[in-house]
Protein backbone atom coordinates (compact mmCIF):
# COMPACT_ATOMS: atom_id res chain seq x y z
CA UNK A 1 0.00 0.00 0.00
CA UNK A 2 1.38 3.18 -0.82
CA UNK A 3 2.06 5.57 1.67
CA UNK A 4 0.79 9.49 0.97
CA UNK A 5 3.36 12.18 2.31
CA UNK A 6 1.52 15.44 3.64
CA UNK A 7 3.27 18.82 2.86
CA UNK A 8 5.35 19.67 5.38
CA UNK A 9 5.72 23.50 6.61
CA UNK A 10 8.39 25.34 5.72
CA UNK A 11 10.21 28.02 8.32
CA UNK A 12 9.71 31.32 6.86
CA UNK A 13 12.76 33.45 6.70
CA UNK A 14 12.06 37.30 7.96
CA UNK A 15 14.25 40.18 6.64
CA UNK A 16 15.33 41.21 9.92
CA UNK A 17 16.42 45.29 8.99
CA UNK A 18 19.55 46.15 11.69
CA UNK A 19 18.99 47.89 15.02
CA UNK A 20 18.95 51.34 14.77
CA UNK A 21 20.36 53.89 16.81
CA UNK A 22 18.76 56.76 17.97
CA UNK A 23 21.21 59.73 18.98
CA UNK A 24 20.32 62.32 20.87
CA UNK A 25 21.79 65.94 19.70
CA UNK A 26 22.04 69.27 21.27
CA UNK A 27 22.58 72.09 19.46
CA UNK A 28 23.20 75.29 22.39
CA UNK A 29 23.17 78.45 21.60
CA UNK A 30 26.42 80.32 21.17
CA UNK A 31 27.35 82.82 23.72
CA UNK A 32 31.42 83.26 22.74
CA UNK A 33 33.54 84.96 20.23
CA UNK A 34 30.64 87.09 18.51
CA UNK A 35 29.47 84.00 17.33
CA UNK A 36 27.16 83.61 14.73
CA UNK A 37 26.52 80.79 13.19
CA UNK A 38 24.52 77.36 14.50
CA UNK A 39 25.58 73.60 13.67
CA UNK A 40 22.37 72.25 12.72
CA UNK A 41 20.31 74.39 10.22
CA UNK A 42 16.45 73.57 10.10
CA UNK A 43 16.38 71.21 6.61
CA UNK A 44 19.18 69.15 8.49
CA UNK A 45 17.12 68.42 11.77
CA UNK A 46 14.59 67.41 9.26
CA UNK A 47 16.43 64.74 7.64
CA UNK A 48 18.29 63.80 10.96
CA UNK A 49 14.32 63.60 12.78
CA UNK A 50 13.25 61.58 9.68
CA UNK A 51 16.18 59.22 10.43
CA UNK A 52 14.59 58.75 14.22
CA UNK A 53 16.82 61.21 15.70
CA UNK A 54 16.18 63.74 18.27
CA UNK A 55 17.32 67.04 17.98
CA UNK A 56 17.69 69.34 21.16
CA UNK A 57 18.01 73.23 20.06
CA UNK A 58 17.78 75.42 22.46
CA UNK A 59 15.68 78.73 22.09
CA UNK A 60 17.52 81.26 19.84
CA UNK A 61 20.39 79.30 18.88
CA UNK A 62 19.67 80.10 15.06
CA UNK A 63 18.76 83.82 15.14
CA UNK A 64 21.90 84.93 14.83
CA UNK A 65 21.69 83.26 11.64
CA UNK A 66 18.64 84.06 10.52
CA UNK A 67 16.72 80.73 11.50
CA UNK A 68 13.50 80.98 13.77
CA UNK A 69 12.67 78.65 16.66
CA UNK A 70 9.75 78.55 14.54
CA UNK A 71 11.45 76.58 11.97
CA UNK A 72 13.02 74.45 13.85
CA UNK A 73 9.87 73.62 15.60
CA UNK A 74 8.36 73.03 12.32
CA UNK A 75 10.90 70.01 11.36
CA UNK A 76 10.43 68.67 14.92
CA UNK A 77 13.72 69.84 17.03
CA UNK A 78 12.51 70.05 20.62
CA UNK A 79 13.37 73.65 21.74
CA UNK A 80 14.71 74.00 25.14
CA UNK A 81 15.14 76.52 27.87
CA UNK A 82 18.46 75.85 29.23
CA UNK A 83 22.00 75.25 28.49
CA UNK A 84 21.62 72.75 31.17
CA UNK A 85 18.53 70.49 29.54
CA UNK A 86 20.81 70.41 26.17
CA UNK A 87 23.42 69.32 27.78
CA UNK A 88 21.79 66.03 28.50
CA UNK A 89 22.13 65.40 25.14
CA UNK A 90 24.25 62.16 24.01
CA UNK A 91 26.08 64.49 21.06
CA UNK A 92 26.64 67.96 21.25
CA UNK A 93 27.38 70.07 18.16
CA UNK A 94 29.09 73.69 18.74
CA UNK A 95 30.80 76.12 16.58
CA UNK A 96 32.88 77.68 19.36
CA UNK A 97 34.82 76.35 21.75
CA UNK A 98 33.19 74.98 24.49
CA UNK A 99 34.02 77.37 27.50
CA UNK A 100 34.92 76.43 30.77
CA UNK A 101 31.40 76.72 32.46
CA UNK A 102 29.78 74.25 29.21
CA UNK A 103 32.86 72.05 30.63
CA UNK A 104 30.95 71.84 33.93
CA UNK A 105 27.86 70.88 32.57
CA UNK A 106 29.12 67.76 30.41
CA UNK A 107 29.08 64.12 31.78
CA UNK A 108 31.36 60.75 31.19
CA UNK A 109 31.03 59.34 27.64
CA UNK A 110 29.35 62.24 26.29
CA UNK A 111 30.39 63.50 23.08
CA UNK A 112 30.90 67.17 21.73
CA UNK A 113 32.27 68.36 18.21
CA UNK A 114 33.36 71.84 17.59
CA UNK A 115 36.07 73.70 16.81
CA UNK A 116 39.41 74.19 18.61
CA UNK A 117 41.04 77.38 18.48
CA UNK A 118 44.66 76.61 19.69
CA UNK A 119 45.98 80.22 20.15
CA UNK A 120 43.02 80.26 22.98
CA UNK A 121 43.75 76.98 24.08
CA UNK A 122 45.70 76.05 27.46
CA UNK A 123 46.71 72.97 29.40
CA UNK A 124 43.81 73.90 32.23
CA UNK A 125 41.12 73.89 29.25
CA UNK A 126 42.11 69.91 28.59
CA UNK A 127 42.53 69.61 32.32
CA UNK A 128 38.53 70.32 32.62
CA UNK A 129 37.85 68.00 29.47
CA UNK A 130 39.96 65.11 30.94
CA UNK A 131 38.25 65.38 33.94
CA UNK A 132 35.34 65.39 32.80
CA UNK A 133 36.02 61.84 30.53
CA UNK A 134 34.01 63.26 27.52
CA UNK A 135 34.98 62.59 23.61
CA UNK A 136 35.93 65.20 21.85
CA UNK A 137 36.20 66.15 18.37
CA UNK A 138 37.87 69.04 16.81
CA UNK A 139 35.87 70.21 13.17
CA UNK A 140 39.40 71.07 12.14
CA UNK A 141 40.76 67.59 12.09
CA UNK A 142 37.64 65.90 11.11
CA UNK A 143 39.21 64.21 7.65
CA UNK A 144 37.77 63.10 4.32
CA UNK A 145 40.09 60.11 3.54
CA UNK A 146 38.14 59.17 0.42
CA UNK A 147 38.95 62.61 -1.17
CA UNK A 148 42.19 63.51 1.34
CA UNK A 149 40.86 66.52 2.76
CA UNK A 150 39.21 68.06 5.80
CA UNK A 151 35.93 68.85 4.43
CA UNK A 152 34.73 71.69 7.63
CA UNK A 153 38.01 73.51 7.24
CA UNK A 154 37.32 73.43 3.34
CA UNK A 155 34.32 74.89 3.58
CA UNK A 156 35.07 77.40 5.52
CA UNK A 157 38.17 78.77 3.95
CA UNK A 158 36.44 79.24 0.43
CA UNK A 159 34.32 81.73 2.79
CA UNK A 160 37.01 82.81 4.33
CA UNK A 161 39.21 83.36 1.38
CA UNK A 162 36.14 85.49 -0.68
CA UNK A 163 35.55 87.64 2.04
CA UNK A 164 39.10 88.09 2.64
CA UNK A 165 39.45 89.94 -0.40
CA UNK A 166 36.08 91.90 -0.13
CA UNK A 167 37.22 93.05 3.41
CA UNK A 168 40.45 94.15 2.32
CA UNK A 169 38.51 96.00 -0.50
CA UNK A 170 36.27 97.88 1.97
CA UNK A 171 39.11 98.75 4.10
CA UNK A 172 41.31 100.23 1.59
CA UNK A 173 38.77 103.21 0.79
CA UNK A 174 38.99 106.54 2.06
CA UNK A 175 36.19 106.00 4.47
CA UNK A 176 37.21 103.24 6.04
CA UNK A 177 41.20 104.62 6.60
CA UNK A 178 42.72 102.99 3.94
CA UNK A 179 44.91 103.98 0.56
CA UNK A 180 41.44 105.15 -1.04
CA UNK A 181 42.41 102.95 -3.86
CA UNK A 182 39.68 100.61 -5.97
CA UNK A 183 40.78 97.20 -5.92
CA UNK A 184 40.50 96.44 -9.73
CA UNK A 185 41.37 99.93 -11.17
CA UNK A 186 39.60 101.18 -13.81
CA UNK A 187 40.93 102.71 -17.90
CA UNK A 188 44.22 104.37 -17.12
CA UNK A 189 44.25 103.92 -13.25
CA UNK A 190 46.82 100.34 -12.61
CA UNK A 191 44.87 98.17 -9.76
CA UNK A 192 45.57 97.28 -6.59
CA UNK A 193 48.62 94.81 -6.01
CA UNK A 194 47.40 91.38 -3.40
CA UNK A 195 49.61 89.38 -1.75
CA UNK A 196 48.28 85.70 -0.58
CA UNK A 197 50.88 83.80 1.60
CA UNK A 198 49.98 80.45 0.88
CA UNK A 199 48.65 78.45 -1.70
CA UNK A 200 45.86 76.35 -0.02
CA UNK A 201 41.82 77.01 0.10
CA UNK A 202 41.69 80.03 0.97
CA UNK A 203 44.18 81.55 -1.64
CA UNK A 204 42.44 79.57 -4.47
CA UNK A 205 39.02 81.41 -3.33
CA UNK A 206 40.77 84.64 -2.27
CA UNK A 207 42.40 84.22 -5.83
CA UNK A 208 39.39 83.88 -7.85
CA UNK A 209 38.11 87.14 -5.99
CA UNK A 210 40.81 89.14 -6.69
CA UNK A 211 41.04 88.60 -9.97
CA UNK A 212 37.19 88.90 -10.23
CA UNK A 213 37.07 92.44 -9.30
CA UNK A 214 40.37 93.11 -11.12
CA UNK A 215 43.20 93.32 -9.11
CA UNK A 216 47.12 92.41 -9.48
CA UNK A 217 47.46 89.07 -7.52
CA UNK A 218 50.89 87.49 -6.66
CA UNK A 219 51.03 83.93 -4.58
CA UNK A 220 53.87 82.96 -2.24
CA UNK A 221 54.31 79.53 -0.85
CA UNK A 222 57.30 76.71 -0.18
CA UNK A 223 54.94 73.85 -2.05
CA UNK A 224 55.71 73.85 -5.57
CA UNK A 225 52.89 71.45 -6.04
CA UNK A 226 50.47 73.29 -4.27
CA UNK A 227 51.17 76.44 -6.78
CA UNK A 228 50.93 74.27 -9.75
CA UNK A 229 47.55 72.97 -8.08
CA UNK A 230 46.51 76.63 -7.95
CA UNK A 231 47.33 77.75 -11.20
CA UNK A 232 45.30 74.74 -12.93
CA UNK A 233 42.63 75.73 -10.94
CA UNK A 234 42.78 79.15 -11.47
CA UNK A 235 42.90 78.56 -14.92
CA UNK A 236 45.37 81.21 -16.16
CA UNK A 237 48.92 81.88 -15.68
CA UNK A 238 49.84 83.14 -11.79
CA UNK A 239 52.64 85.32 -10.45
CA UNK A 240 53.38 82.69 -8.09
CA UNK A 241 56.82 82.13 -5.80
CA UNK A 242 58.71 80.41 -3.21
CA UNK A 243 59.03 82.04 0.14
CA UNK A 244 62.29 83.46 -0.49
CA UNK A 245 62.64 86.34 2.32
CA UNK A 246 63.96 88.66 -0.17
CA UNK A 247 61.42 88.63 -2.66
CA UNK A 248 58.59 88.51 -0.38
CA UNK A 249 59.83 91.48 1.00
CA UNK A 250 60.33 93.53 -1.97
CA UNK A 251 56.55 92.67 -3.16
CA UNK A 252 55.00 93.67 0.19
CA UNK A 253 56.70 96.94 -0.01
CA UNK A 254 54.59 97.14 -2.79
CA UNK A 255 51.69 95.76 -2.06
CA UNK A 256 48.64 97.63 -1.47
CA UNK A 257 46.90 94.33 0.44
CA UNK A 258 48.56 90.97 1.89
CA UNK A 259 46.40 88.00 3.05
CA UNK A 260 47.68 85.33 5.74
CA UNK A 261 46.28 82.00 3.82
CA UNK A 262 48.78 79.78 5.80
CA UNK A 263 47.48 76.62 7.05
CA UNK A 264 49.05 73.70 9.48
CA UNK A 265 47.49 70.60 9.80
CA UNK A 266 48.06 70.21 13.55
CA UNK A 267 50.19 73.34 14.44
CA UNK A 268 50.57 76.90 14.35
CA UNK A 269 50.75 78.80 11.33
CA UNK A 270 54.27 79.91 10.42
CA UNK A 271 55.09 83.44 11.41
CA UNK A 272 56.56 84.63 7.86
CA UNK A 273 56.66 88.65 8.16
CA UNK A 274 58.66 90.05 10.62
CA UNK A 275 57.23 93.58 11.95
CA UNK A 276 60.06 95.34 10.54
CA UNK A 277 59.01 94.68 7.45
CA UNK A 278 55.33 95.76 8.00
CA UNK A 279 56.86 98.77 9.28
CA UNK A 280 57.82 99.67 6.05
CA UNK A 281 54.83 98.43 4.15
CA UNK A 282 52.76 101.49 2.75
CA UNK A 283 50.79 103.70 4.87
CA UNK A 284 46.47 103.01 4.66
CA UNK A 285 47.80 99.76 3.03
CA UNK A 286 45.82 96.46 4.36
CA UNK A 287 46.61 93.12 6.05
CA UNK A 288 44.05 90.37 6.47
CA UNK A 289 45.54 87.35 8.74
CA UNK A 290 43.28 84.79 8.02
CA UNK A 291 45.47 82.41 9.38
CA UNK A 292 45.24 84.41 12.94
CA UNK A 293 43.15 81.18 14.06
CA UNK A 294 46.25 79.09 14.27
CA UNK A 295 48.38 82.42 15.58
CA UNK A 296 48.78 84.39 12.46
CA UNK A 297 51.27 85.17 9.40
CA UNK A 298 52.69 88.66 10.65
CA UNK A 299 54.66 89.10 13.57
CA UNK A 300 52.36 92.62 14.40
CA UNK A 301 48.76 90.25 13.85
CA UNK A 302 46.89 90.15 17.18
CA UNK A 303 43.26 88.12 17.90
CA UNK A 304 40.77 91.08 16.65
CA UNK A 305 36.88 90.92 16.87
CA UNK A 306 33.40 91.10 14.59
CA UNK A 307 32.99 94.15 17.07
CA UNK A 308 36.37 95.52 16.96
CA UNK A 309 38.00 93.99 13.69
CA UNK A 310 40.47 96.23 12.90
CA UNK A 311 43.13 97.90 14.41
CA UNK A 312 46.19 100.32 12.69
CA UNK A 313 50.17 99.72 13.60
CA UNK A 314 52.75 101.42 11.63
CA UNK A 315 50.34 103.18 9.45
CA UNK A 316 49.01 99.48 7.87
CA UNK A 317 45.29 98.62 8.22
CA UNK A 318 45.13 95.07 10.24
CA UNK A 319 42.01 92.56 10.23
CA UNK A 320 42.73 89.96 12.58
CA UNK A 321 38.97 88.00 13.21
CA UNK A 322 39.87 84.44 14.01
CA UNK A 323 35.79 83.12 13.07
CA UNK A 324 35.71 85.31 9.85
CA UNK A 325 32.80 82.86 8.47
CA UNK A 326 30.79 84.44 10.93
CA UNK A 327 30.26 87.29 9.25
CA UNK A 328 28.08 85.55 6.53
CA UNK A 329 26.42 82.95 9.11
CA UNK A 330 23.96 81.73 7.58
CA UNK A 331 26.26 80.70 4.37
CA UNK A 332 28.46 78.97 7.22
CA UNK A 333 25.89 77.68 9.01
CA UNK A 334 24.90 76.12 5.72
CA UNK A 335 28.11 74.29 5.11
CA UNK A 336 28.60 73.02 7.97
CA UNK A 337 25.36 71.80 8.91
CA UNK A 338 25.60 69.84 5.44
CA UNK A 339 28.81 67.76 6.48
CA UNK A 340 27.48 67.18 9.79
CA UNK A 341 24.31 65.69 8.96
CA UNK A 342 25.78 63.03 6.20
CA UNK A 343 28.25 62.27 8.42
CA UNK A 344 25.77 61.72 11.45
CA UNK A 345 23.38 59.51 8.92
CA UNK A 346 26.06 57.01 9.07
CA UNK A 347 25.87 57.16 12.74
CA UNK A 348 22.64 55.51 11.94
CA UNK A 349 23.41 51.65 12.31
CA UNK A 350 26.13 51.66 15.03
CA UNK A 351 25.51 54.91 16.92
CA UNK A 352 28.23 57.85 17.13
CA UNK A 353 30.88 55.78 19.10
CA UNK A 354 30.34 53.28 16.83
CA UNK A 355 31.02 55.64 13.41
CA UNK A 356 34.13 57.01 15.52
CA UNK A 357 35.83 53.64 16.13
CA UNK A 358 35.09 52.48 12.59
CA UNK A 359 35.63 56.07 10.79
CA UNK A 360 39.51 56.93 10.55
CA UNK A 361 38.73 60.27 9.42
CA UNK A 362 36.28 60.64 12.00
CA UNK A 363 38.76 59.43 14.79
CA UNK A 364 41.47 61.62 13.23
CA UNK A 365 39.26 64.64 14.94
CA UNK A 366 39.25 63.11 18.15
CA UNK A 367 41.80 64.78 20.92
CA UNK A 368 40.37 63.41 24.05
CA UNK A 369 38.89 60.15 24.58
CA UNK A 370 37.33 59.48 27.75
CA UNK A 371 39.91 61.03 30.15
CA UNK A 372 42.59 60.55 28.00
CA UNK A 373 44.34 62.79 25.14
CA UNK A 374 44.89 61.25 21.96
CA UNK A 375 46.38 64.27 20.25
CA UNK A 376 50.07 63.87 20.16
CA UNK A 377 50.62 68.02 19.50
CA UNK A 378 48.42 69.33 22.17
CA UNK A 379 50.12 66.90 24.48
CA UNK A 380 53.96 68.50 23.70
CA UNK A 381 52.19 72.26 23.80
CA UNK A 382 51.42 71.77 27.22
CA UNK A 383 54.18 68.65 28.36
CA UNK A 384 50.75 66.50 29.14
CA UNK A 385 50.81 62.73 28.19
CA UNK A 386 49.18 61.92 25.34
CA UNK A 387 48.01 58.65 24.17
CA UNK A 388 47.16 56.63 20.49
CA UNK A 389 43.24 56.44 20.23
CA UNK A 390 43.90 53.18 17.92
CA UNK A 391 45.61 51.25 20.87
CA UNK A 392 42.97 52.91 23.69
CA UNK A 393 40.14 51.43 20.88
CA UNK A 394 42.06 48.78 20.39
CA UNK A 395 42.24 47.56 24.44
CA UNK A 396 38.46 47.94 24.29
CA UNK A 397 38.65 51.31 26.33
Amino acid sequence: METLSLPRTQPEMLDVSPKQHKILIGIPKENTLQENRVALVPHAVATLTAHGHRVLVENGAGENANFSDFEYAEVGAQLVHSAEEIFKADLLLMVAPPTHEEIELMRPGQVVISPIHLPLLDAEYIEKLLKKRVIALAMEYIRDDENDEFPIVNAMSEISGTSAILIAAELLSTSRGGKGVLLGGIAGVPPAKVIILGAGVVAEFATRTAHGLGAEVSIFDNNVHKLMHLQSQIGRQLHTSVLNPVHLREQLLKADVAIGAMHSAHANSPMLVPEDVVQRMKDGSVIVDVSIDQGGCFETSATTTLDKPTFVKHGVIHYCVPNIPSRVARTASDAISNILTSMLIKAETGGILSLIVSDPGLRNGVYTYKGSLTNAYIGEKFQLRSTNLDLLITSGY
